[in-house]
């Protein structure tokens, strides 16, 4: 592996942070999204210099494929500071809806009691959905609203524009493009965020980000490793892998790419689960 670390920060970015800041003063609340298998790593490190003083809900979306121990021991850090709420997308219940809803009206029902108070109609809140890309915003946000409004995409960079969408007679929410920050402080979270495919995938080396994802299973979960490729050992790993998954070129020699490409993507599927890599 080289010493590089990975950063990712496009024009579209900078443009929707700034078009954050501008709409700031129109939001009560902040939905923040984290991907359970790296819950560290995918928060937004300015975040605080960016919402300033809203209110804050973090949302933990594909609960499913996650290292539950792992995950809730880093999620009961961030409870001391911030509700939290998980959700598994694939099975985004009504109730899981209704707790976000109600969650939000309580912790913003101090807006609308203080306009009664001055003899003023209630008004609808105002929510903003921020996360780096590929956590699963857009398809939060079609769960909440039970249809499939936003364009989705297990890539990152789908979303650009910033819209409102009403989800209940009490609330909108405000979607956002998926932002990383200008530069990842730490190689293991640029290639944690790059395992998991927050990071363009064009712009990656395919080699070192599939060697890293085999270290975290080899170090952290060999049972899911063996598993998964039926290996007995570590050594020569992707040749192994290559053969046993037929990643072979036409003179029957291993496809590393396409062997990298595999391993990245059972990742990103979701094929290998139970993991956590922060």
């Amino acid at each position: 592996m080289n010493d590089t670390i990975i950063n990712w920060f496009p024009g579209h970015m900078q443009k929707a942070k700034r078009e954050i800041r501008e709409k700031l003063d129109l939001i009560d609340i902040v939905y923040e999204v984290i991907d359970a298998r790296m819950p560290i790593s995918s928060r937004i490190i300015d975040l605080d210099d960016l919402i300033k003083d809203k209110k804050r809900i973090i949302i933990v979306t594909k609960y499913d494929l996650c290292d539950k121990e792992r995950t809730n021991e880093i999620l009961e850090e961030f409870k001391k500071k911030y509700p939290v709420l998980v959700f598994d997308l694939k099975n985004t219940s009504n109730n899981d809806i209704k707790s976000l809803i109600n969650l939000t009206n309580d912790l913003l029902s101090d807006i609308n009691e203080s306009r009664k108070k001055k003899g003023l109609k209630p008004r609808i809140y105002r929510a903003m959905v921020v996360g780096v890309p590929n956590v699963g915003k857009s398809t939060l946000i079609n769960r909440i609203l039970g249809k499939n409004t936003l364009k989705t995409g297990n890539k990152a960079g789908v979303t650009k524009a910033l819209s409102f969408t009403k989800v209940s007679n009490t609330i909108e929410l405000l979607d956002t493009p998926g932002i990383l920050y200008p530069k990842i402080e730490t190689k293991e979270v640029g290639l944690n965020l790059a395992s998991l495919t927050s990071i363009n995938e064009d712009i990656l080396d395919k080699e070192e980000v599939a060697r890293y994802i085999i270290k975290v299973l080899s170090e952290r979960y060999p049972n899911i490793l063996k598993e998964r490729y039926k290996v007995d050992n570590f050594e020569n790993i992707f040749d192994i892998i290559g053969k046993n998954t037929n990643s072979l070129k036409r003179e029957g020699e291993i496809d590393y790419l396409k062997v990298y490409n595999l391993i990245i993507n059972d990742v990103k599927e979701g094929r290998i689960k139970n993991i956590t890599f922060d």
